[in-house]
């Protein structure tokens, strides 16, 4: 069986393999910013691939003094799971070769996969798609970077609110199997002040359609119950509360949020 099998297959059957399968290494993604790992999960006759962050691998980071990237990849996931959108891969923390850290499940796009988000000349943004910022290339011609409007990627500009993710970038977007999409990449989320980094504001200050906010009264009840334990093995009290807080913000404003004033509204690069 293979990762897009696996992709297919319910999330239990995925996190039983992250859990429990063999973990050997394939080699390293060497523009990863971290150690980052890829590697093959084999359990009985199934056999998938799967991105390892090691924590010793993890270069400390002077605004994110508590945690570790590893548990806020699996704390990212665990809120994504909770919303029912299922946009963050099956992510555990497990031991491995180079002792624990997150793994996560492996998503392979389609050769024919269409990008969601990009550069694109300026004066041909795709028809429902939204410019979200202007650039120029090396020889002065004007780009836009832009993104579709597409409700998938709207259920994840909001997932990046919640969590406050620092580092949304278009190449942490990923099409996978059956058109589906996922958000990669969380080591930065949930600091307990506000760092939203994204290139998805293309529904900035937008009403928020209303399975979404449905979405964010469930998270609010289950982040004071079973979701609020299980982020407490890896997140801080302050940090599950400011999870808490962004809720209830998004919820009483029903809108997107705007790109903020005070700090660098997109991640860089930006792809």
């Amino acid at each position: 069986m293979t990762s897009s099998e696996v992709q297919r297959e319910d999330a239990s059957a995925a996190l039983r393999l992250l859990c429990d399968g063999e973990l050997e290494l394939e080699g390293r993604l060497v523009d990863a910013s971290n150690t980052t790992l890829r590697a093959t999960l084999t359990l009985d006759d199934r056999t998938a691939r799967c991105v390892y962050k090691p924590v010793r691998g993890e270069r400390p980071l002077w605004d994110f003094p508590d945690g570790t990237l590893a548990g806020r990849e699996v704390s990212a996931y665990l809120v994504s799971r909770a919303t029912g959108w299922d946009l963050v891969p099956p992510t555990v923390l497990r031991d491995g070769p180079l002792g624990p850290g997150s793994c996560q499940l492996w998503i392979d796009e389609p050769d024919d996969a269409e990008p969601l988000v990009g550069f694109v000349p300026a004066e041909a943004v795709p028809p429902r798609w939204f410019p979200v910022a202007a650039a120029r290339d090396e020889d002065g011609s004007a780009y836009a970077l832009a993104h579709a409007d597409d409700p998938r990627l709207a259920r994840l500009a909001l997932l990046d609110a919640v969590l406050n993710n620092a580092d949304r970038k278009g190449g942490h977007v990923l099409v996978g199997a059956d058109d589906r999409i996922y958000g990669v990449d969380h080591g930065v989320c949930f600091h307990v002040e506000e760092k939203l980094r994204t290139v998805l504001w293309g529904w900035a200050g937008r009403q928020l359609p209303p399975d979404a906010v449905q979405v964010l009264d469930t998270l609010a009840g289950q982040l004071a119950g079973e979701l609020g334990e299980e982020l407490a093995a890896h997140l801080t009290l302050g940090e599950i509360a400011e999870v808490g807080a962004r809720v209830r913000r998004l919820r009483d404003t029903g809108r997107y949020p705007l790109p903020p004033q005070e700090w660098p509204a997109m991640p860089w690069p930006p792809i």
